[in-house]
């Protein structure tokens, strides 16, 4: 006569942790900030969360609003200006432009996902309101500081995406060395314009470069008639 089997009670089982959204955007920062946005992807989530992918449908709809909810969560560590004093608008607004750069820097990937998409978490929407209430403060017409926004924060995007991907590529450095070793070489009959500037083609720090940029386009768009 064979044992009888004894049933298992499924309240012996380890419960499955709730699914929230709150969740599972920290689930995905926290493997996104130690390995990587790129391993940060629905079937991994469910994998960890010990579900389908298809039940994380219901609190995240896509990718793109996945990288937006990301990038809301890393805006946790920037720190807005408050003072509405007119003076020096200008500097403390390209200190916050520079602090999002440098924020997004740390992501490459995050950052390349922002050229495309239209963040509208919470966080993202206070930056772009105080960088507005700068502009407004600096007496930047209306029209101009609601299409400079996009300017600016796309730049951000774009110099965090450009050089955080240079970094990260085993070849950055010596593609570098390569084109300052050309440039350097450039003969003054074919290129008179690039060797009348070539000693200051790669000089400043990145820090320099960065805050002449977003001057350059504050300029722009603050004196646009």
């Amino acid at each position: 006569m064979s044992p009888r089997r004894v049933p298992v009670s499924r309240r012996d089982r380890p419960a499955k942790p709730p699914l929230s959204r709150d969740g599972l955007i920290t689930l995905a920062f926290s493997i996104m900030r130690e390995e990587g946005l790129e391993r940060v992807t629905m079937r991994r989530l469910a994998t960890e969360l010990n579900t389908g992918p298809s039940s994380l449908y219901v609190y995240i709809r896509n990718t793109a609003e996945l990288h937006g909810a990301l990038l809301d969560e890393l805006l946790a560590e920037l720190v807005l200006p408050e003072t509405d004093n007119p003076v020096g608008w200008q500097e403390r607004l390209v200190d916050l432009l520079c602090r999002y750069t440098e924020l997004l820097f740390r992501y490459p990937s995050l950052a390349r996902s922002m050229l495309t998409l239209l963040p509208y978490g919470p966080r993202y929407l206070r930056l772009i309101d105080c960088v507005l209430w700068l502009l407004h403060i600096g007496g930047v017409p209306a029209r101009q500081a609601a299409w400079g926004v996009d300017l600016l924060v796309q730049h951000a995007a774009t110099m965090a995406a450009e050089q955080g991907t240079r970094q990260e590529s085993a070849t950055g450095q010596d593609e570098f060395d390569t084109l300052a070793s050309v440039a350097g070489e450039a003969s003054p009959e074919q290129y008179p314009n690039l060797v009348r500037v070539r000693d200051e083609l790669f000089s400043g720090t990145g820090e320099d470069r960065m805050r002449w940029s977003f001057e350059v386009l504050l300029r722009g768009i603050s004196g646009l008639g």
